[in-house]
């Protein structure tokens, strides 16, 4: 079963859009744009050959991207594999000379407050969905880290965390993002 998730509830309240418009309703900081519609989502995972997680999936539903230049939600067109998008990001992330560490479980399965952004498997990047910005780092989803209700990882990744702020799902990492000063 999927829990629904209440974006309206993140996002500040929003001016609606006039009739007829094709913009966004915009509100005092950040624009949500329009929903996206079953079709344009569906299209998306067949583009990327996946099913997208529960609580993403429900976001774009919900709004087809938000914000402006640094904090952003990508829309449905311009989401894509991080390796595609933006391979300089995986090439100055990857460590120089072929090292390469592994990072164990009790480290790894971290979350929260007790986590140490610098365990991170890096061997993942190259596979993590680039789903928006946020200042000078960028959204990702994991792939490889999946929960029983189908929801994957969610990194906040940014240089000066020498690593990333890992989450358990898009909606929890979205609320910690959302509930911290810019």
């Amino acid at each position: 079963m999927t829990t629904k998730r209440a974006w309206s509830d993140l996002f500040p309240a929003e001016e609606p859009a006039a009739e007829g418009s094709d913009q966004p309703p915009l509100g005092p900081e950040h624009g949500l744009h329009l929903p996206a519609d079953e079709l344009e989502v569906s299209r998306l995972e067949e583009r990327l050959g996946t099913i997208l997680p529960p609580s993403y999936r429900q976001f774009l539903l919900f709004a087809n991207g938000w914000g402006v230049d640094e904090y952003s939600l990508r829309p449905v067109p311009e989401v894509g594999w991080l390796r595609d998008l933006e391979p300089w990001m995986i090439e100055c992330w990857t460590p120089k000379g072929g090292e390469s560490w592994t990072v164990p479980d009790d480290l790894y399965f971290v979350y929260g407050k007790e986590q140490d952004c610098g365990h991170l498997r890096m061997e993942y990047l190259p596979d993590t969905l680039l789903v928006g910005h946020w200042d000078d780092g960028v959204f990702l989803l994991n792939p490889h880290i999946k929960t029983s209700d189908g929801e994957w990882e969610a990194w906040y990744l940014a240089p000066w965390l020498a690593g990333a702020d890992r989450h358990r799902s898009f909606w929890d990492l979205m609320k910690a993002r959302l509930s911290q000063p810019t």
